[in-house]
């Protein structure tokens, strides 16, 4: 129980043939609400958080708050750094004690990502760590800015796995934030890697796929599933008035609802 490395999620996963919820955080309400959802349904998750978000939730605050909070919980939780763009930030995850880190090259040359992922390889022994990379490229970043999808190729699926990586992600049509309409994702790359490859397969842009879609990619190898848009709205929507208090309830409520649907 409590904090864990993400490695060993996935590989429970692989052998019971689910996937693991990773769900973004940005503050306290966010993490109880994810923590209570977990235990509410004893499902294993984790937390995480992307570099993008640290200006408004600075790692030296947030992290130790997201390490405290799954070493205290009565289920499974690993802490990953989501997204992480520079060496630097995640050697500062690393340092804190996040148990998965990601390195996101997936904007630069594929030469380029397959270096980063070496050094973060690296990096990621010396604490045990589990290390994430990203091919192919998921559409719009993180914050929501523009960026164009890309799906990814079978080589540089291969090359990145053998860097040493523990988690892939792969992208298959899929994007961060909301969708205008249901995406037509290529289950086709899936196919063609599934259980042949070293890491676990990882999927961004969660929020807004079907059930359908859900139980589909699963089936196909995905066992990591990562959700941030729908628990940042449904805590926003889940304050009103002016009491502070009753909106920390109400918004711990909201999001544990929502983590609650997703990992069902």
């Amino acid at each position: 129980m409590a904090l864990v490395n993400m490695q060993s999620l996935l590989h429970k996963a692989e052998e019971g043939g689910y996937a693991v919820g990773s769900f973004s955080v940005a503050n306290m309400e966010c993490i109880r609400g994810v923590i209570h959802a977990a235990e509410t349904l004893r499902a294993p998750v984790i937390l995480q958080i992307a570099e993008i978000r640290l200006p408004y939730s600075p790692l030296y605050l947030i992290g130790p708050m997201m390490l405290a909070a799954a070493k205290r919980a009565q289920v499974p939780v690993a802490v990953h750094l989501d997204h992480g763009k520079t060496l630097a930030c995640i050697q500062e995850a690393l340092d804190l004690g996040f148990t998965s880190v990601m390195c996101d090259g997936s904007d630069q040359p594929i030469d380029a990502n397959v270096a980063f992922a070496k050094q973060t390889v690296a990096l990621a022994k010396e604490k045990d760590a589990t290390v994430e990379a990203e091919v192919g490229r998921v559409g719009r970043g993180e914050d929501g800015s523009e960026a164009e999808a890309q799906i990814a190729s079978m080589d540089d699926c291969f090359r990145m796995d053998e860097t040493g990586i523990d988690a892939l992600a792969v992208g298959i049509g899929n994007a961060h934030g909301l969708y205008a309409a249901t995406p037509q994702l290529h289950y086709e790359v899936l196919e063609d890697l599934h259980g042949k490859l070293h890491s676990s397969l990882v999927m961004h842009g969660g929020t807004g796929l079907t059930d359908e879609q859900f139980k589909k990619v699963i089936s196909l190898g995905m066992r990591k599933i990562n959700i941030a848009t729908d628990l940042f709205m449904s805590q926003a929507g889940a304050c009103q008035g002016k009491d502070i208090f009753k909106n920390i309830a109400s918004s711990v409520e909201a999001v544990s609802a929502t983590v609650q649907r997703y990992i069902t």
